[in-house]
């Protein structure tokens, strides 16, 4: 089974990327972090195949999470999705060269975020 680390600092909109990832019907195990201090420290103590992330968190953001695990040779292939209401051109563009796989922007739509997730094989 898969596992999926959610990270968004706000409980509801990790439900509510959980439960539009649920309608794939995809198994796999959900694992919930709110900043990406903790999402490190997650991916660091067991096996992720994908990271749905959002951007604005407290502690470490989702930027800074996505170059430094960009920066770690056994992360470089790990799927990282951007999740988050950072819809400036400039911050799709920094997202995207820092590693990103791709990027959703809030509120999600249904449609959009399954075309992103069936690109990735993960």
């Amino acid at each position: 089974m898969k596992t999926v680390l959610v990270v968004d600092d706000s409980r509801i909109m990790r439900n509510i990327v959980m439960n539009t990832f649920k309608q794939l019907k995809i198994p796999c195990l959900f694992l919930e972090s709110p900043n990406g201090r903790d999402a490190l420290d997650q991916l660091q103590s067991r096996p992720i195949d994908l990271v749905l992330l959002d951007w604005n968190m407290p502690e470490l953001s989702g930027i800074d999470f996505l170059k430094e695990v960009r920066t770690m040779d056994q992360y470089k292939d790990l799927p990282v999705i951007m999740v988050t209401s950072e819809s400036a051109k400039y911050n799709v563009i920094e997202a995207l060269k820092s590693g990103a796989t791709d990027y959703i922007i809030k509120p999600v739509n249904e449609k959009v975020f399954f075309e992103k997730i069936s690109k990735i094989s993960f």
